[in-house]
């Protein structure tokens, strides 16, 4: 597996996943892939709104 890829787990609400995966197949997305989409979005808003965030190499 790729070193960057990162597994997290995620605990929601049944009917709001399922309500999530039909946005994201209307979209043409996986779920994972939908939510990776508005992740970037998320942290692209945020660092115009303040600044750019610099992690360090471990991040």
């Amino acid at each position: 597996m790729d070193d960057k890829l990162l597994r997290y787990t995620l605990r929601i609400d049944r009917q709001l996943f399922a309500k999530f995966r039909y946005v994201a197949e209307y979209n043409g997305r996986s779920a994972n892939k939908e939510l990776e989409q508005m992740m970037k979005r998320r942290v692209e808003k945020f660092e115009k709104e303040h600044e750019v965030i610099i992690l360090d190499e471990k991040e």
